[in-house]
């Protein structure tokens, strides 16, 4: 009988030192920094939950600048240690050069037999120190690399409306390179990213990726209605709609001001008030503020700053917005979700992945069966997909409780473990196994057949 791709992974595991435990499946896990964000609790996600009894995951960071909100509190909370390179940050520097070196340092002290790497900048460093792993041993002599995989995510990109053209084609050039010779898989977090980075930036081959959707865990998405809506001064009758995410130029917070703008005189007469949430902090925050000020937004909008407990402001919203130029999957978008709240977001990256079926369009804006959404940077019909949700609140309402569902049942935390550890062991079963057909995609419940 044939044994398992599971039984044939693990017998290539390494063994344990000194520790009397059956062999396992050594990760390195590299993302530049644990800033706010989705990635970083994804990471501390995969390092804590994986099956320890198989797996044991070494997660390797960079600092957190000081403008930006730092979430290295998430990985202790979750008794994730990490080790961090002091080095590694978001930009490209000479002392990129110094990070390849400490990583490399670092896979020859712990001995990986996956190499997986998140974001931009970790996934080059990460994965060219994997690369020089792989091949300084002496069977390379042999032509016989390290056993080693290594795989890349994508958690969103930065292939456009991050930099300028030069900088931009010079990233796409670096990615194509990394695919062909660092790169055993690439994840994805949704088919429309999958469509976006491999067929219009040509990056990668087909049967190099897998989409592999996010997900996240239930438990941390709590809080009181009731308590949200009386810290923030909103009255029951008030409409509240909250962004939740970094003020940094890709969010695009500044569309969201001018929509509410637009919202806000389109309701002038009416006795429905709306209040705007801006949950997040940044180098753009002092600029957002001037801009509501200078739109007489001043009394409708609530900056929050950063705030550790982000999940918990969602139960206070009545409607959650995202107005980014350029998204993966974005996680504020599913715990919204998850909370049961409609949503209105821009059409771009994954949103439409999670949105269900596309019901109508009217206006310039579309709705779904989670919420609405409009084209990047399209003010006006963001403007009345907002008035669309505030003039039906029983349709808003059934809109959240669909979103609830589909989350539920479609995005755990538990169901992205379980991608995850089958990813691992098809890629240690290799040499016994083909990879996942091209373009394979892993669906929402890791059984099949897309999204």
């Amino acid at each position: 009988m044939r044994r398992s791709t599971k039984q044939e992974s693990i017998e290539t595991a390494n063994t344990v030192a000194a520790s009397g435990k059956r062999n396992r499946i050594r990760v390195a896990r590299v993302i530049d920094r644990l800033n706010v964000g989705g990635p970083a609790k994804h990471v501390v996600w995969l390092s804590k939950g994986l099956n320890a009894d198989e797996f044991e995951t070494l997660l390797i960071t960079g600092t957190v600048p000081p403008a930006e909100g730092d979430m290295s509190y998430f990985a202790r909370d979750h008794q994730v240690d990490t080790v961090v390179i002091s080095e590694m940050s978001r930009e490209l520097s000479p002392r990129d050069t110094l990070v390849i070196a400490k990583l490399l340092f670092q896979f020859l002290k712990f001995k990986p037999l996956v190499i997986h790497t998140h974001k931009a900048k970790a996934g080059a460093a990460g994965r060219i120190a994997g690369m020089l792993y792989r091949w300084l041993t002496p069977s390379a002599l042999l032509l016989r690399p390290r056993d080693c995989r290594i795989v890349h995510t994508y958690h969103g990109h930065v292939f456009h409306s991050y930099y300028g053209r030069f900088k931009t084609r010079l990233f796409v050039l670096i990615e194509r390179v990394l695919a062909l010779l660092c790169t055993d898989q690439i994840i994805v977090v949704s088919e429309q990213q999958r469509l976006e980075i491999c067929d219009s930036f040509r990056i990668g081959r087909p049967e190099q990726f897998r989409v592999i959707p996010l997900g996240i865990d239930f438990a941390e998405v709590t809080g009181s209605r009731v308590d949200v809506r009386r810290e923030f001064g909103v009255s029951d009758s008030e409409v509240a709609i909250g962004i939740v995410g970094r003020l940094c130029e890709v969010k695009n917070h500044e569309m969201l001001l001018d929509s509410t703008a637009d919202l806000v005189r389109s309701l002038n007469g009416s006795d429905t008030t709306v209040r705007l949430l801006v949950i997040g902090d940044g180098h753009l925050r002092v600029g957002l503020e001037a801009k509501a000020r200078a739109l007489g937004l001043a009394q409708n909008t609530v900056f929050t700053g950063f705030r550790e407990d982000a999940t918990s402001l969602y139960a206070g919203l009545d409607i959650a917005a995202i107005t980014s130029l350029n998204e993966g999957t974005p996680l504020t978008l599913i715990e919204a979700m998850c909370c049961g709240r409609a949503v209105a977001a821009t059409e771009v990256g994954g949103v439409v992945d999670v949105m269900g079926s596309r019901r109508e369009t009217i206006d310039g804006f579309s709705v779904w069966d989670h919420g609405v959404t409009a084209p990047s940077c399209d003010i006006q019909a963001f403007a009345r997909g907002l008035l669309f949700l505030i003039e039906h609140p029983e349709l808003r309402r059934e809109m959240g409780e669909r979103g609830r569902a589909f989350v539920r049942t479609r995005l755990s935390r538990n169901r992205l473990l379980s991608d995850i550890e089958l990813l691992y062991h098809d890629l240690l079963a290799v040499k016994t196994k083909a990879l996942a057909p091209a373009g394979q995609v892993v669906s929402f419940n890791g059984k099949g057949n897309g999204i």
